[in-house]
């Protein structure tokens, strides 16, 4: 990505949470974080993470998904002797649909990333409106997916340690951004 998408980016995420009513400080601000995971397609597969606190008992993060936008599918691995991460996410916003291990369900309301449907295995949705949550287990496999108005999802979890996630799309790199 270059810059300027970045930027663009941080100033659309900082809008949309305003927009909520959540209210950042000039240095969250300045230290959202623009996912594209590597894959140079931001609008389709990515995500904006604003992150309060993240030490070795927990983290809260913000996360901003641009209508339709997609986290791609992963879990959180055991990291040495500690478990994976777990995560409960509650929507703020918008509507999210996520995507967990489970009966598959018959007809999803998202779009898999044309070209990245071999990476989508898991269909249970779960669908969160405002005010809903839903708690995923470490070691499970989750994607989710803004609606057509966006979402935001106040994420609350244990130590978040994202360089160790592991993708099913082997094209994906978890990388910092300026």
């Amino acid at each position: 990505m270059q810059k300027e998408q970045i930027l663009a980016a941080r100033r659309r995420t900082v809008k949309e949470l305003a927009a909520a009513g959540i209210q950042l400080t000039d240095v969250e601000q300045a230290n959202v974080e623009v996912a594209d995971f590597g894959l140079g397609e931001l609008e389709l597969q990515g995500l904006e993470i604003v992150t309060y606190v993240n030490n070795d008992r927990y983290c809260a993060k913000e996360l901003v998904l641009f209508p339709r936008q997609t986290c791609p599918e992963h879990l959180h691995p055991l990291v040495g002797d500690e478990p994976g991460k777990m995560e409960t996410f509650r929507c703020r916003a918008g509507v999210v649909y996520l995507y967990v291990e489970g009966k598959a369900t018959s007809a999803i309301a998202a779009q898999v990333p044309p070209g990245s449907e071999a990476h989508y295995t898991v269909f249970h949705e779960v669908a969160l409106r405002p005010g809903e949550q839903y708690t995923i287990m470490p070691g499970i496999k989750h994607w989710f997916q803004a609606g057509d108005a966006g979402a935001i999802v106040s994420e609350f979890s244990s130590t978040s340690r994202d360089e160790f996630d592991l993708f099913t799309d082997p094209r994906i790199a978890r990388m910092a951004n300026l």
